[in-house]
């Protein structure tokens, strides 16, 4: 089986408890071989704020729970880092949560950091990017940006829930976004989510809870 390199970037944004999940489940994932882990300095203002640790990148990955030998932290103002160069083979990067500025950053091609040079490579050489903004409401500057984005080949998947799965924690929506990310990808975990024409596996389980 050959397995997937991927390079997990958490950036300034709210949410970094859907980042911890989703790097959970791709170190859990024998599909996964390896997987970089970028968290911006913003990033890891969130994670402190968020989690009630430090700042640092020690205390950043201990709250992240991205202790697998699978992980490597690479730091975002390193610009010679594996992930700058179109050689490294990296199948797969999300960015999770991705801040505006971030996806402003990579709409224009300025490669401030690490983070948003791994994403110019991943459009360069043709490879799966996928920007998990969370902002809202969206002003026309974003909206134009999500358009360049899209167009130079990357996908935009905003952190919007689904609800037809009538969850009741937030846990639910959390897992429930990083299933259809990692679904997105090709690296399904459960198809608890998986519409069959009248109704899912997570629905009749939530509804039955109640």
């Amino acid at each position: 089986m050959t397995q997937q390199n991927v390079t997990v970037a958490v950036t300034g944004a709210g949410g970094t408890g859907v980042a911890k999940a989703l790097l959970a489940a791709l170190q859990r994932d024998d599909r996964v071989g390896h997987v970089d882990l970028l968290v911006s300095a913003n990033g890891r203002k969130l994670v402190a704020f968020e989690f009630r640790t430090g700042e640092d990148p020690d205390s950043v990955v201990q709250a992240l729970e991205a202790t697998s030998p699978k992980v490597r932290f690479l730091d975002p103002a390193d610009m010679s880092g594996p992930v700058t160069s179109g050689s490294y083979p990296s199948d797969a990067m999300i960015i999770l949560p991705c801040a505006a500025g971030v996806l402003g950053r990579i709409a224009h091609g300025q490669a401030e950091s690490l983070i948003e040079r791994a994403a110019d490579v991943m459009l360069k050489q043709r490879r799966r990017l996928v920007l998990c903004l969370r902002e809202a409401p969206l002003n026309l500057i974003h909206l134009r940006n999500m358009v360049a984005v899209t167009e130079a080949g990357a996908t935009v998947y905003p952190m919007i829930p689904t609800y037809y799965n009538v969850p009741e924690t937030l846990a639910q929506l959390r897992d429930e976004f990083v299933e259809r990310v990692l679904q997105f990808l090709g690296l399904p975990g459960t198809d608890r989510y998986q519409w069959d024409g009248s109704d899912t596996t997570a629905r009749r389980e939530h509804t039955q809870a109640r």
